[in-house]
């Protein structure tokens, strides 16, 4: 197991911790991140867009004038793609996104995401992280005690005077340990978690 140190909110090291090999020591695959972000950002996209074609447009279904004898060119309806307020050829249709990730590749890429941020140090575990009030002076005076710029913040369980403190912070997101997800890891440079939310994490991951 890896050991690493115990910081409180002063950045003083107060104890040390195991860190489990199969969460934090794992080989990282940058194809397995990749693939697990692209499912991520996949599943967020709306694919709401779309435009109409003949088979959806009301209206048409009368000849605009009889085939011969008129001198203008063949017409069969008003809502031809070439017509003003006709369909639209090829254009854009909604859709689904996202594609299945199976959940033992989920569970892998978040454990490397976790491995990438502890082997290059850029992972910090501080002993609490809960604010006595709501107050966003007083987290800003927290990030600065710990050297923090953009960061992403991992708790036990959701701490509502931190979770307020913080979210006006630029490059600052707050997040629960049963929340965590790889996206979010290796959007964010830093990492701090509390120390109960590695422990739980520990568990939930083993």
């Amino acid at each position: 197991m890896a050991m690493a140190k115990i910081y409180n909110q002063e950045k003083n090291v107060v104890g040390e911790m195991d860190l489990t090999d199969d969460i934090f020591s794992v080989e990282v695959k940058p194809e397995i991140l990749h693939f697990v972000v692209r499912a991520f950002r996949n599943a967020r996209r709306a694919g709401t867009v779309g435009v109409k074609n003949r088979a959806l447009i009301r209206g048409g279904g009368k000849k605009p004038w009889r085939q011969k004898g008129t001198g203008r060119a063949r017409a069969g309806s008003v809502r031809s793609p070439l017509w003003k307020g006709g369909a639209v050829v090829h254009g854009p249709q909604a859709r689904d996104y996202s594609f299945k990730v199976n959940k033992k590749i989920r569970r892998l890429a978040l454990k490397m995401a976790l491995t990438s941020r502890f082997v290059q140090d850029d992972m910090l575990i501080v002993d609490k992280l809960d604010l006595n009030e709501i107050k966003t002076k007083a987290f800003v005076g927290l990030r600065e005690r710990l050297g923090l710029k953009k960061v992403l913040i991992v708790v036990p369980e959701e701490y509502k005077n931190l979770t307020l403190s913080a979210r006006n912070v630029p490059g600052v997101q707050v997040t629960t340990q049963d929340a965590l997800n790889v996206y979010d890891i290796l959007r964010h440079p830093q990492l701090v978690m509390e120390q109960g939310a590695v422990e739980k994490l520990q568990e939930r991951l083993q």
